[in-house]
């Protein structure tokens, strides 16, 4: 098989050695770095599909995440106890757990405010702009970092660049981490989905040259088997807690759902006694049956791993576990999926929230884009320039970083905000405040 575990666990990370400490393993350091870093801190209030929720148990980015990262733990202490050895013999489930649980703790920690919404919205207000002053001078590939923004690729870009050590190696987490959470290794150029910003292309270049991933063309490389599992994770998560969060909110009903998790929970639970029992109050019965469902997936998810092992080792595989999983349970995540193309995503408050975040995000972009266009053609001679870039608070963002890395600074800040502050901005920059 192409890929060799013994390379792909290496502890390697940017800026300094693999080191032993009796108490963490470099993978758990992994962990609490991404646990204490403002950008994970920011994901409390960023939408995960409906924005500016007053309902308290309505999902952030956040829960979503450590939620996902539960999850993946799981799935991968599971796939390392069915075929132990398979893996190093100084490695064990716990340490194999840790990457998949910090990978999926960081899987969303580059998604901009409004969600889904706003990458599209991003991607929308730099294909409109392309002729403009600042963007003219940049080569169609250059351009695709942006036209084609990704949460996911902005993520890479948090952990390896910015956060901690800015343009020093970021978190400078181990090589595993960092690639297990990339669902698509290849450069933006290529189009969306997308794990990788040419910014950052030289970078993973190394990481997978020591984790010993193949570039297969130019700027696409093999996904990392463990990338797999926190896909999965990320899957269950989303399907079952955006029916949650829907029911939460009075779009869809329980009769709407009971077959979904007849599916899930399968013959073990009788659904509509359970649901009476639980006073029929859907949190309540969500409570008494998550841990089932879940568990039935994971499952699934193991076998389609174990049964795939090959492909997956050889670069070859084509789709998502979930997809390939042969299960009822999974039947359970396909209706989530109808339910949420069908009634969840058309909701008008959630449309309607999600078109004035186009306006929201342009008139932010319109205003950065353009300030630092100025600061760096005639520098602290525009005041309005020299205020914007204190207010993106980078000192790098001048003459001393190429114009590719100076915009990407901009939308650092700008993906970086949250739902409220980039509401909040978009109003001081249109002069609407009262």
């Amino acid at each position: 098989m192409i890929l060799k575990w013994e390379t792909l666990l290496s502890a390697t990370r940017y800026g300094h050695p693999a080191s032993r400490d009796p108490n963490r393993s470099n993978f758990h350091r992994d962990f609490d770095r991404i646990v204490f870093s403002t950008a994970f801190r920011r994901l409390g209030r960023k939408t995960q599909v409906h924005p500016f929720s007053v309902n308290d148990h309505v999902h952030s980015r956040l829960t979503h995440s450590l939620e996902v990262s539960s999850v993946a733990r799981s799935l991968a202490i599971s796939v390392f106890n069915e075929m132990p050895k398979e893996f190093p013999r100084n490695f064990n489930a716990s340490l194999l757990g840790t990457i998949a649980q910090s990978a999926a703790l960081a899987h969303d920690i580059g998604n901009p405010p409004f969600g889904h919404a706003g990458e599209a919205a991003i991607r929308d207000w730099f294909r409109k702009n392309r002729e403009s002053a600042p963007l003219r001078e940049f080569s169609d590939r250059e351009m695709k970092d942006f036209e084609n923004f990704e949460g996911n690729a902005q993520g890479v870009r948090i952990l390896s660049k910015l956060e901690y050590h800015f343009l020093d190696g970021g978190m400078r987490l181990t090589f595993p981490t960092v690639s297990s959470m990339m669902k698509y290794p290849r450069l933006a150029c290529y189009g969306i989905p997308t794990s990788l910003f040419q910014t950052e292309a030289d970078d993973y270049r190394e990481m997978a040259n020591v984790l010993g991933i193949p570039e297969v063309g130019n700027g696409i490389w093999m996904r990392h088997p463990m990338s797999y599992l926190v896909e999965a994770a990320d899957d269950i998560c989303y399907c079952i807690l955006d029916v949650e969060d829907a029911i939460e909110l009075g779009i869809l009903q329980f009769a709407d759902v009971r077959n979904m998790f007849e599916y899930l929970c399968g013959p073990q639970v009788d659904i509509d006694r359970e649901y009476n029992e639980n006073g029929q109050n859907f949190r309540d019965f969500l409570s008494s049956v998550r841990g089932l469902a879940i568990q039935n997936l994971i499952d699934a998810v193991v076998r389609a791993f174990i049964i795939h092992y090959e492909e997956i080792m050889n670069g070859e595989l084509k789709g998502s576990l979930l997809d390939l999983a042969d299960a009822d349970a999974v039947d359970g995540i396909r209706v989530a999926k109808r339910l949420g193309r069908e009634r969840i995503y058309p909701d008008r408050r959630k449309t309607e929230l999600e078109v004035g975040s186009y306006t929201t995000l342009s008139t932010v972009l319109d205003a950065f884009v353009s300030g630092v266009y100025e600061f760096r053609k005639y520098g602290e001679s525009s005041y309005r320039a020299s205020r914007i870039v204190r207010l993106i608070g980078q000192a790098k963002i001048g003459q001393t970083v190429t114009p590719l890395e100076a915009y990407h600074q901009v939308l650092d800040f700008v993906s970086g905000m949250t739902d409220n502050y980039a509401s909040y901005l978009a109003r001081q920059i249109s002069g609407l405040v009262q």
